[in-house]
């Protein structure tokens, strides 16, 4: 039985309140609970929306490739497509940069039960235009396993449900991130092989902290900017530089879209 609407709206009420809820599972006795409940299984990979420069080795740079084919291939494969009529993250946030009717899409038999009132099944094209209109607004794919999303949709079985996300930093991983217990925040990673750099041309200038990096991995350190490796590899901070000193490239030949696809496919199936 899908979830019901008096349901969802409870849920739209405490949304505001998920940072509040990440930072529970932090703590000894509340954490295992609710990481067993919500993100076990998880792997979930947030995807570039610039071109990425591939080479044999970082540098340098021997062609370009679309890291949103990964999405691509999944819906080529899907049984069942399902888009949302809004984004309840965006929604219940009140946001005002960016579409609220721009919502994830769900792959797999799983979604053929969520709630009729919530969104329309699609067809492939249907679906490939949703993701290029996301694209358009600015928003980031993140494909893969989420827990959260049958939890909260009230679908099973999990490993038949693939969640592509289409998310701004109103969005729910993207403001939990910094606040999750280490265990589960590593479930959300960037792209295999995906390397973003700094190169000689930064001047320091900061901008690049104003993108509101999801990882808090981006800090000014002696006059040039800094990135950890909690960077997930959104490329936001690449977008925003104003001198084009952030660099984002992929390690190994062009097969990553292949083996990103298959890395997920091991979780959920979709046809």
């Amino acid at each position: 039985m899908s979830r019901p609407m008096w349901s969802v709206k409870l849920i739209r009420k405490g949304f505001p309140y998920s940072s509040l809820a990440a930072r529970l599972t932090r703590l000894p006795l509340v954490g295992r609970p609710m990481g067993n409940i919500f993100f076990k299984g998880d792997d979930i990979m947030l995807l570039p929306r610039k071109t990425v420069a591939v080479g044999e080795d970082v540098s340098p740079a021997s062609s370009e490739v679309l890291p949103w084919q990964v999405v691509e291939r999944f819906i080529e494969r899907a049984g069942f497509l399902w888009v949302m009529d809004e984004c309840i993250c965006r929604s219940s946030m009140g946001c005002k940069d960016y579409p609220v009717d721009l919502g994830c899409l769900f792959l797999g038999d799983a979604a053929r039960d969520i709630n009729p009132e919530l969104g329309r099944p699609v067809t492939r094209e249907e679906a490939l235009a949703h993701l290029e209109r996301c694209r358009q607004a600015g928003l980031f794919h993140l494909v893969g396993r989420n827990r959260v999303d049958a939890v909260w949709l009230k679908v099973k079985p999990g490993e038949r449900l693939l969640t592509i996300c289409n998310c701004c930093t109103c969005c729910c991983l993207w403001r939990m991130l910094p606040d999750l217990d280490k265990r589960f925040s590593s479930q959300l990673s960037r792209m295999p092989g995906l390397h973003v750099r700094v190169t000689e041309r930064c001047v320091g200038c900061g901008t690049c902290l104003e993108a509101g990096c999801m990882a808090c991995a981006i800090s000014v350190v002696d006059g040039a900017a800094r990135i950890s490796d909690e960077c997930r590899g959104c490329g936001r901070c690449a977008e925003l530089c104003p001198e084009g000193a952030i660099e984002l490239l992929m390690e190994g030949g062009e097969d990553f879209v292949t083996s990103a696809v298959e890395r997920l496919s091991g979780l959920v199936d979709v046809s």
